[in-house]
């Protein structure tokens, strides 16, 4: 009988959506199988194929399930050679326009039957229990750990009424998390401080980068030109990402940087007013449609200049740091993970800006060693998240099994006077987010309590008339 401990890993986005909550949980559940101590399972979002044309890329779509998992496990096996060894569930979702996110229906803690449920991990755990009504994550699972990946409050803030929407946003978020999370991962010290929290960059980048760096210091060894290009930059190409700053610090040195020329790659719905404001430069910033960054096109390239502090760990930042490149980014929270790498060149202000740039542009990047590799590999980046989730304190199969209370269970003879205030406070949010009109109000989808009848025909659930889903 396999006695092997099970890890749930629920996330809100999937692929073909190139999306970091969709690549970057797939990544940790296939090194995680592989390193053979839990079973696993990756538990994604489902859209019902009239909604998968707004979120996924050229006119993907699937008809049923198990055509996007096989999707999924060939783009996976094709980077990693790591397509099977965990299991992939699927759960009912929507895609919001106005959040650009996918948003749960109904209970999804209900995707894993109770026996497997020992590690839950919510990838944006504030995301994913905004609208929770169901069984309290908790008591479900031994242990429920969050990972944080996206710095919503510098968001919302640049959104209008953004302070007071943040204000809000800020409580909602440690409220959520202090009730469904035992501990929470946040990938850097840009995101929120959130109850029970650690900072620790659990993120790898795709082998490939690896092995595109190794490629280009051989040719560095060999005494051949490795990088023939200059300066670029890659990313969804709207104001918040980084294009902003980006486009400010080039307007404000452009006389201090003569003759500088300046790639920039990217789509979104900023890009024609991204392109204007490029036009209005003395510089040659030339913008170009967004592509893989393994892409060759990018391989010749030296200098990865990345101004965004929106990021909570920068994904492309690390990916052009494994490739040798040598990479430009501010002094910023998001950033601390790479400053222990020689190639990572960061700045204050406008005069530090310029002469990073100056810099790199007359210096050949250092030779990248095997132990920065090993950090910036998935391999390292699972070795810290099974440290920093405490997963060998988790309790074996032959412990009691979770409770099958839903939320409350206050005794006025416990000598637990936290526990009982956090029942309390969790019994008042299944309470609310059980209440349609105060979900509409908070803003989720209308009737998102339970999936609807097609939903629960593509997965395979029995549609209940209204009253949820039977899995």
């Amino acid at each position: 009988m396999d006695t092997k401990q099970h890890i749930a890993i629920f996330t809100t986005a999937c692929l073909p959506w190139m999306t970091g909550t969709a690549v970057n949980p797939l990544f940790r559940a296939a090194y995680l199988a592989r390193d053979g101590r839990w079973r696993v399972t990756l538990v994604v979002p489902w859209l019902s194929p009239g909604n998968q044309e707004h979120v996924y890329p050229n006119g993907v779509t699937f008809g049923v399930p198990a055509e996007q998992e096989a999707f999924v496990r060939k783009w996976l096996e094709e980077r990693t050679g790591l397509g099977s060894g965990f299991g992939i569930r699927f759960y009912p979702g929507k895609f919001s326009k106005e959040k650009g996110s996918i948003l749960a229906t109904g209970d999804i803690s209900e995707c894993i039957p109770d026996e497997e449920a020992d590690i839950a991990v919510l990838e944006e755990p504030e995301h994913l229990t905004w609208y929770h009504h169901g069984r309290r994550w908790k008591t479900k699972f031994r242990r429920v750990i969050g990972i944080v990946h996206t710095n919503y409050l510098e968001y919302v803030r640049r959104e209008k009424n953004g302070q007071l929407q943040a204000f809000f946003l800020k409580y909602i978020n440690n409220w959520v998390t202090h009730i469904y999370c035992h501990k929470v991962i946040r990938l850097s010290a840009a995101t929120q401080d959130l109850p029970r929290s650690i900072v620790c960059n659990v993120h790898g980048v795709n082998p490939k980068f690896i092995e595109i760096g190794k490629m280009k210091q051989g040719q560095q060894q060999r005494g051949e030109r490795a990088f023939s290009k200059g300066v670029y930059f890659i990313g969804k190409m709207i104001w918040s990402k980084g294009y902003k700053e980006l486009l400010q610090l080039l307007l404000e040195n452009q006389n201090k940087l003569p003759g500088l020329q300046v790639d920039l790659y990217g789509n979104g719905e900023d890009s024609e007013q991204v392109k204007q404001a490029a036009k209005n430069l003395s510089l040659d910033v030339k913008v170009y449609p967004g592509r893989d960054h393994a892409d060759t096109l990018f391989h010749d390239y030296k200098v990865f200049l990345n101004p965004s502090t929106t990021d909570v760990v920068c994904t492309t930042t690390a990916e052009a740091l494994a490739m040798g490149k040598i990479v430009i980014c501010a002094n910023h929270p998001s950033n601390e993970f790479f400053n222990q790498f020689p190639n990572c060149h960061q700045y204050n202000n406008r005069d530090e800006f310029v002469k990073a740039i100056l810099k790199a542009l007359a210096e050949e990047p250092f030779p990248v060693t095997d132990e920065q590799r090993h950090q910036l590999s998935w391999e390292a980046a699972t070795e810290r998240f099974v440290v920093a989730a405490e997963l060998d304190q988790v309790s074996s199969k032959n412990s009691l099994p979770p409770t099958p209370r839903k939320f409350m269970s206050v005794s006025i003879n416990t000598p637990d006077l936290r526990k009982n205030i956090e029942d309390a406070s969790a019994y008042v949010h299944n309470a609310m987010s059980g209440i349609e009109v105060v979900r509409r109000g908070f803003g989720a989808f209308p009737k998102s309590l339970q999936p609807d009848e097609q939903q629960c025909k593509e997965l395979g659930l029995a549609y209940s008339g209204g009253k949820g889903p039977k899995h």
